[in-house]
């Protein structure tokens, strides 16, 4: 007779009472390719404002993401674009590639506590997604790049406002990034931390730092959705 084999551990969320999530990639499949409409248009915005071909902007967008933690950054303090008129050119997307997810809305809807979207994007762009996945009355708010200043993920400061603004302990909040960097600031301050890992290009870009090291990802998923249900919560 076979021995009974032993089933892996709930992840144990009982003590999270914050819970704040990543937007691109994160409360949406990757597969959708969103988010290759909005890196297609900072390619776009570069070549024309800065008159470059294609290639050329494609790798000057690059290094300023790498350099400066987004484009955005890059254009602002290199070129003083202003940042309203990208947010509004790079997020003039078709959000119609994305559907209603009621199983990902009963999952987060069960989640004790309260919700947060945090975004390097724009919280225009943000409520456009979130109301395509008929999520958007889960969370209580969504702060963008410029809530946080224009210091994107994952400037440790601007995780610490965010927590300031949400009047979050640490201790009781759970993190969720598909850029494992981005998780870094988080887990040091004392959060979980959860990865929802894909295999797009998109999540191994950008700055070298901060140094991703096993502890900093305290959980790690493909599936966002099947993770939530999952996990254990108070009750």
């Amino acid at each position: 007779m076979q021995p009974a084999r032993a089933h892996p551990p709930v992840p144990d969320f009982r003590h999270i009472d914050v819970w704040i999530f990543d937007l691109d990639n994160t409360l949406y499949p990757a597969a959708s390719r969103l988010f290759a409409q909005i890196e297609s248009r900072m390619t776009l915005f570069v070549q024309r404002t800065l008159s470059l071909d294609y290639e050329e902007a494609r790798r000057v967008q690059k290094t300023y993401y790498r350099d400066h933690g987004t484009t955005l950054g890059g254009l602002m303090r290199l070129h003083g674009i202003d940042p309203e008129v990208y947010l509004a050119f790079v997020h003039d997307i078709d959000v119609t590639v994305l559907e209603a997810d009621t199983r990902l809305a009963r999952a987060i809807a069960r989640l004790p506590g309260r919700h947060f979207v945090f975004t390097n994007g724009c919280r225009h762009h943000a409520g456009r997604v979130l109301e395509r996945r008929a999520i958007a009355h889960l969370f209580e708010d969504c702060w963008d790049i410029r809530t946080i200043g224009f210091r994107p993920k994952p400037n440790p400061e601007s995780y610490r406002a965010v927590l300031a603004l949400a009047g979050a302990d640490p201790s009781r909040t759970a993190f969720f990034d598909d850029i494992a960097r981005n998780l870094v600031p988080a887990h040091d301050l004392g959060c979980t931390t959860v990865l929802i890992a894909n295999d797009f290009h998109w999540s191994r870009q950008g700055p070298t730092q901060p140094d991703v090291r096993p502890e900093h990802v305290h959980y790690e998923s493909d599936d966002l959705c099947g993770f939530l249900e999952e996990i254990g919560t108070a009750p």
